[in-house]
């Protein structure tokens, strides 16, 4: 008896049966992972809840006909219960293997074989959030790397948006109708601030900083304009060319 001659020899079969879908397949993996934990046994019991919460079939009747469908092509032997106390019987093909001892009979190297590849079944302990606020996968690998998301690292970059030079601001200012004079003031004051604002806050688009400079740079040169026309009415009274009598009476 050999755990991957087995289950390679239900794979290859697999391959060549176009009778099977995704469900039967998923099915007979939880069915054959279910007799890995009981060393292979020649006949075992299961659990209907626990083998649709394993192979992810959420109907009743999809679990029933996918394992009537698998006994019916030798895949397994499935045996049905009535008691709803005591789980249905199980009695798995033995595929592509002709040389292996009886099932019933104990085997020291299909004990240790089984016993490597017996799955741990232990309490899920202090399954809580975090007081950090991170979500935790509960199924934790035994050995590896544990893999962390990035997904918020990854909003922290490139959230000081500097200009690529002052030649980036000279365009954009002159794309905006203002000259490269402008611009140049507006790179030179910022960059001699660290491209900071005010209240040292690091700027995070340096374009929409550019738009609010142009803005106060229109009003204060709508406020600094003088009104011409008030102007050269004040000129005119002033500087008049009637010569005036200043002996006459008022």
């Amino acid at each position: 008896m050999n755990y991957i001659k087995l289950l390679n020899a239900a794979f290859e079969k697999f391959f060549f049966d176009d009778r099977l879908n995704p469900t039967h397949i998923s099915l007979y993996m939880a069915l054959f992972q279910e007799w890995n934990s009981c060393r292979f046994m020649d006949e075992f019991y299961v659990n209907r809840r626990d083998l649709m919460r394993c192979a992810k079939i959420g109907s009743k009747s999809t679990y029933h006909r996918c394992v009537t469908d698998l006994d019916l092509w030798n895949y397994l032997s499935y045996f049905p219960s009535n008691n709803p106390y005591k789980g249905s019987k199980i009695k798995m093909a033995i595929i592509g293997t002709s040389d292996e001892p009886d099932m019933g009979r104990y085997n020291p190297e299909l004990e240790q074989l089984a016993e490597r590849y017996h799955p741990i079944r232990e309490p899920v302990v202090n399954l809580h959030r975090p007081t950090n606020g991170q979500a935790m996968y509960p199924h934790r690998p035994v050995s590896g790397q544990a893999l962390v998301s990035n997904i918020n690292n990854t909003k922290q970059v490139n959230i000081n948006k500097q200009p690529k030079g002052r030649q980036a601001v000279f365009i954009f200012f002159e794309e905006k109708g203002f000259d490269a004079d402008e611009g140049k003031k507006f790179f030179e004051h910022y960059e001699a601030n660290d491209w900071k604002t005010s209240d040292g806050k690091a700027i995070r688009d340096w374009q929409a900083l550019a738009k609010n400079w142009m803005d106060r740079t229109e009003l204060f040169a709508e406020e600094n304009t003088p009104n011409k026309a008030g102007a050269s009415q004040n000129r005119d009274n002033l500087k008049t060319t009637k010569t005036k009598d200043y002996g006459q009476p008022l």
